[in-house]
């Protein structure tokens, strides 16, 4: 993949020729080169325009005029709409003179400054879509006059966030030093590796990538006398439509994460690292590249590093655009240059058999942060903040529709969903009132705004007792929104107003997985497809009366039947929609279903007379003995 990519900067795409060429330099076939080429959305078979236009499609810049900023610079430049004139993922469109091409992504991990677009490798965010077509002359003149950064709100209490922002804060070493930086790599050097790891268990630390998963316990599935390569790889393809807190902690403090691993593969024993980081965050990449020849040049990368006996290195590597490379087995396919097909787990549990079979420990961006400051507090102290089984700050990233969009840090389940939304983003826009939030990104289920939810709390009696509470009370923490029937998931919260059609919401997000299923699993690659060709369809005003209940049984025949949980991911959405406003699906879904084809339409003959002769397809000898009267 680092050879793709540096084949497609220099020479702009990806030629028949070039995949021959590349495989023979590396000892391989040309279909192994050409699956990837096939399977990476950011890899290209045709060459682009000399300036290209990533246009972000996903919820939160569609809320905010993201097709609008498409159909904009689609009329400056030239280029007509697709045929079927859909917001789908229409190939690369080139303009007549070769000098711009446009195309529709992905999220692009910025959803609180939408919409946005990328311009070359440049991201553009906050752009107004009346005046977007001026991206190709002057930037800046379609960029809202907004601010960008906030200062910490009352309610946050920044930790891995303490940097982002702060004034004549930056991303060199010497700046990361004064503010004390690698002394809780220095204070690691002299402890014994178990304590390390038993101080991650104390602190109680969760992984803050999706899954929630207990940090220590996952490191203490490597052995202590492991005799095969111990592998770290930072999971920095932050790719859940709804999220962009990593993106920051790249940008703004690269030296807190970099600090955070190293800790984390002295604890492990491991001396190699990787950073698999979105292939669309190549700035990012550049900082990272930046900082680790910074951090060996004090000698804290590299052999011997500060004279502790231990050596590590680390090594950046960029993805090519795939969603389904945010799984930790998919993330090691990809990584061993393979297209991203999850593995089956059990046997491929990372810890085990990972990267080159060897154990492989996957942590979130964020989730390595923290270890810094568990270091520097201790487990119990860092276990003090948040709740129990909560513990610790989390990064929530809000957009939608409010008011001030951001991201914010706060600890686990100290601010409940309504004050994160009325207090810390600024309440909803004037005249609007709460429909639905997702509370996980965009693969959590959605909670509707006047539901009620049933809590057991527990009683110093041992005894339990269930209260009711409205959406505005649930503590944003992991167990309460499971309670809730949703997920914390990668922090991402998107606000819906009641402006807001649910069916057309769920047809963006089914847009997304539709685009982003790897394809591996049946269940998943036609079902994902299958629920997004019935939004559409209901959005074009063809929906049938049993669209609904047809959605719901294909969620349902999804989520559990799949390798790893991107079936869940595609599912749910599906699921909690239809089940939390059926008056929306059903007020779609209003035309009679077509009855039967006859009986007598079912004989072989007339199949072969009336239907499989009418159909345009290639010429086939073959069906001609069979007697069809078309071309096959």
């Amino acid at each position: 993949m680092p050879l793709l990519h540096l084949w497609q900067e220099h020479f702009g795409f990806i030629s028949d020729e070039a995949t021959v060429w590349i495989a023979k330099k590396l000892g391989l076939h040309p279909i192994n080169i050409l699956e990837l080429v096939t399977f990476y959305p950011m890899f290209r078979q045709q060459s682009a325009g000399k300036t290209h236009i990533r246009v972000c499609r996903t919820l939160s810049c569609a809320m905010a005029g993201g097709f609008e900023v498409m159909e904009n610079l689609r009329a400056k430049i030239g280029i007509q709409r697709s045929v079927d004139g859909e917001e789908t993922h229409d190939p690369i469109a080139v303009s007549a003179d070769g000098n711009y091409s446009v195309e529709l992504v992905e999220c692009l991990a910025s959803c609180h400054t939408a919409p946005v677009c990328m311009v070359g490798e440049e991201l553009h965010e906050k752009l107004d879509p009346e005046s977007a077509a001026d991206l190709i002359r002057n930037p800046q003149s379609a960029i809202r006059n907004q601010q960008l950064h906030w200062p910490p709100h009352p309610l946050e209490h920044r930790l891995v966030y303490k940097n982002i922002g702060r004034p004549g804060w930056t991303t060199d070493i010497d700046c990361y030093l004064r503010d004390g930086g690698y002394e809780q790599l220095k204070q690691a050097l002299t402890l014994a590796r178990d304590d390390i790891v038993n101080k991650v268990k104390n602190s109680g630390l969760r992984g803050r990538g999706g899954a929630g998963f207990s940090c220590g316990l996952k490191w203490s599935f490597i052995k202590p006398d492991e005799k095969r390569p111990v592998y770290l790889i930072c999971n920095a393809d932050e790719s859940e439509p709804g999220t962009f807190k990593d993106r920051y902690i790249i940008h703004d403090d690269p030296h807190q994460l970099l600090e955070g691993m190293l800790i984390s593969c002295y604890a492990l024993n491991s001396h190699t690292a990787y950073i698999y980081i979105r292939g669309e965050f190549a700035q990012g990449a550049k900082i990272l590249e930046r900082a680790i020849e910074e951090a060996r040049q004090h000698n804290f990368l590299g052999k011997n590093i500060l004279g502790s006996g231990f050596d590590v290195e680390f090594y950046i590597h960029r993805g090519a655009g795939a969603y389904i490379c945010g799984e930790e087995t998919g993330l090691i396919e990809s990584l061993e240059g393979k297209r991203g097909y999850p593995r089956i787990k059990p046997p491929y549990f990372p810890a085990v058999l990972g990267l080159y079979m060897c154990p492989t420990i996957v942590n979130n961006v964020e989730t390595l942060c923290n270890i810094k400051h568990i270091i520097a507090m201790g487990g119990a102290e860092y276990a003090r903040l948040g709740r129990p089984n909560n513990t610790g700050t989390r990064l929530l990233c809000v957009s939608g529709d409010v008011q001030r969009p951001g991201y914010f840090e706060i600890e686990v389940g100290a601010v409940t969903m309504g004050r994160l939304i009325y207090e810390m983003a600024g309440g909803l826009r004037p005249g609007r009132k709460l429909k639905a939030v997702i509370p996980g990104g965009s693969s959590a289920k959605v909670l509707r705004a006047d539901e009620r939810f049933k809590f057991k709390e527990r009683q110093t009696d041992a005894s339990t007792t269930e209260r009711e509470i409205s959406i505005d009370d649930i503590p944003m923490d992991f167990d309460s929104l499971a309670a809730a029937g949703s997920m914390a998931g990668s922090g991402g919260v998107i606000v819906l107003d009641d402006s807001r059609d649910m069916v057309w919401v769920l047809n963006n997000i089914n847009k997304f997985y539709a685009h982003e299923s790897c394809g591996q699993c049946t269940p998943c690659r036609e079902g994902s497809l299958w629920m997004q060709k019935i939004t559409d369809r209901m959005l074009r005003g063809g929906g049938v009366v049993e669209d609904p209940r047809t959605l719901k049984t294909i969620g349902d025949n999804i989520a559990g039947r799949t390798i790893c949980a991107f079936g869940e991911a595609c599912a749910w959405p599906t699921q909690s929609f239809v089940e939390k406003f059926p008056e929306e699906f059903d007020a779609r879904a209003q035309k009679p279903v077509p009855p039967p084809l006859p009986p007598e339409y079912m004989s072989e003959e007339l199949i072969r007379e009336e239907s499989i002769s009418t159909v345009p397809m290639a010429h086939d000898p073959g069906w001609e003995k069979a007697g069809a009267k078309g071309t096959i």
